[in-house]
């Protein structure tokens, strides 16, 4: 109980101090009852309106959800099913609705120290179970998914209950010599269910298939053959089964992997892979400020993060290595939990380096096998001597602070960050011109409007009243800057200089243009005219440059 409340302690703690990215802001859109034909798109409005986009739409069936998602994403639906229900039972939403959109996901994550419990008491001992519900209570990597409103923390919960279910599986077969068909049941539930969640799931299921394989040939001579045989057939329906429970999507998965919102991941360079692993094995054991931080503080920090790495990957080899020998129950559930983690690091390299999509680089995909890492990390640490134990907690717990404070695992394009660059000028009117050539570059848009929004809202010297939001598509058959030209020139834009500015800050969000590209001046009408400022010019992956605009 101590580590359920002291892990609900850092999950809740803050949940909406974070302002919400560029994928939170897609999940939010689907879970609400919307997709982007929904969104006022293309023409201006104003800025202090945004936060209407994400009210909740009532009346939308689990089929229209689906159907959102099949033409405008590429993620199965239950996860967005059940948020949509979620968010349904806590409406209206009020101005906690960002509050109320990652409580769902904090919950699973809080749920997932329970399980891992499970897992170690059922593989280990109790004692085991109380420390690897610990790890993953004061685990910053697990702290930092549960404060994120995306499907990774549900998932990551049915990961942790399939390796509960395996666990059971295969004291079934080699200690009680009995199959019990319940437990293959719930088991394939389980698989079933996580399958139409998250499709990573797939790497998952794959990897606990190759584990009872590698289980039966390995201790094969524990068994007769008629009752590998059994084993084998019984195995192979229930694989069966759920493959077929899926094929209703499985046409999906093909158009969804080939799709453009998958393009971003990078390909993998010779050995990063390898090296962005270990530096993902630190990340879930400890974190200290090294974003955004001088030199000094990023060199302290890694240093000491990359020690205390070290140090508990020697507790743990060690005491994995030398306790119980001749346990059979404890060699057994340390071969499964082995098997499972290696076979699905496999095929992340194979992913990176055979299909050209590196998510080694992306350390929140490490959710697939961040269960079975933690259940080792519990069983490992089990037997260290309190002092130690005590340590591995402060630690511990001091990570999670910096993670819950927004000194650690910021996220992704920064959007605190380029607001409070937009907002360089808490007097002067602000518009952001954003042009998107996908449904990613519209989230991202709206997650700099958000942090915008609530940055002047807050200041009673800004004229948050007249700040305007225009996000306008791309035209193909245009040149980048071009088409930004074209867009920003708008009527409405152009009226709204002339009839009620002096002056205005220009903010042009465009993906895909360089800085050689931004026009020295952007005119509107005869009488307004818009500078561009080179010291603000700034790139996080996508551009965004401010326009001083005049009206004479």
């Amino acid at each position: 109980m101590g580590a359920i409340a002291l892990g609900a302690i850092f999950r809740l703690w803050d949940l909406d101090l974070k302002p919400l990215w560029m994928d939170e802001v897609t999940t939010a859109i689907f879970s609400l009852g919307k997709n982007f034909h929904d969104l006022p798109l293309d023409r201006v409005i104003p800025l202090n309106q945004v936060e209407q986009i994400f009210r909740f739409q009532p009346g939308v069936s689990c089929a229209q959800i689906a159907a959102n998602l099949a033409n405008q994403s590429t993620h199965p639906p239950l996860f967005f099913c059940i948020m949509y229900s979620w968010l349904e039972w806590l409406h209206p939403l009020g101005t906690e609705w960002v509050e109320k959109l990652r409580s769902f996901p904090m919950l699973c994550g809080i749920g997932t120290i329970l399980a891992i419990y499970a897992v170690n008491r059922l593989a280990f001992s109790p004692t085991s179970g109380i420390m690897a519900g610990l790890v993953m209570a004061i685990s910053p990597f697990a702290v930092y998914l549960s404060q994120e409103a995306r499907h990774y923390t549900l998932p990551m919960l049915l990961i942790t209950l399939s390796l509960w279910g395996l666990i059971q599986i295969q004291q079934d077969i080699f200690q009680r010599s009995k199959i019990r068909f319940w437990v293959w049941l719930l088991w394939a539930i389980i698989n079933i269910t996580g399958l139409y969640v998250h499709y990573f799931f797939a790497i998952a299921f794959i990897a606990e298939i190759v584990t009872l394989l590698l289980l039966i040939y390995r201790y094969q001579s524990q068994l007769d053959f008629p009752k590998k045989q059994r084993i084998l057939l019984i195995l192979s329906f229930y694989i069966g089964g759920i493959i077929i429970s899926f094929i209703p999507w499985l046409s999906l998965i093909f158009n969804h992997f080939r799709g453009s919102e998958t393009n971003w991941l990078p390909p993998a360079h010779d050995l990063s892979p390898l090296y962005q692993t270990l530096m993902d094995w630190v990340l879930m054991l400890v974190i200290f400020p090294v974003e955004n931080q001088p030199l000094a503080m990023t060199i302290f920090s890694g240093t000491i993060m990359i020690v205390f790495s070290l140090w508990v990957g020697w507790l743990t080899f060690t005491n994995l290595k030398f306790s119980r020998s001749g346990d059979t129950t404890y060699s057994l559930a340390i071969f499964t939990l082995l098997s499972f983690t290696i076979c699905i690091l496999c095929q992340f390299f194979i992913i990176a380096y055979f299909l050209g999509k590196d998510i080694t680089a992306i350390p929140r995909y490490n959710f697939v096998y961040y269960p079975s890492f933690c259940a080792l990390i519990g069983a490992g640490l089990e037997r260290i001597r309190n002092t130690k134990k005590i340590i591995f907690l402060l630690v511990g717990i001091l990570s999670c602070s910096c993670v819950v404070t927004n000194l650690a695992f910021e996220k992704p394009f920064a959007p605190e960050q380029v607001a409070q660059k937009m907002n360089l000028d808490p007097k002067i009117p602000v518009m952001i011109v954003g042009t998107y050539d996908n449904n990613q570059d519209i989230s991202l848009g709206l997650s700099f409007a958000l942090a915008l929004e609530k940055l002047r809202s807050h200041d009673v010297n800004s004229p948050s009243d007249v700040d305007r939001l225009a996000l306008l598509r791309k035209d193909s058959n245009l040149t980048l800057f071009e088409q930004n030209l074209r867009k920003i020139s708008l009527p409405s834009l152009s009226q709204h200089l002339s009839q009620h500015l002096s002056q205005l800050n220009l903010w042009i969000v465009a993906p895909g243009l360089l800085k050689r590209d931004f026009e020295l001046q952007l005119k509107f009408n005869p009488n307004t005219t818009c500078y561009i400022d080179h010291s603000q010019h700034y790139r996080i992956g996508i551009p965004y440059q401010l326009y001083r605009c005049i009206q004479k």
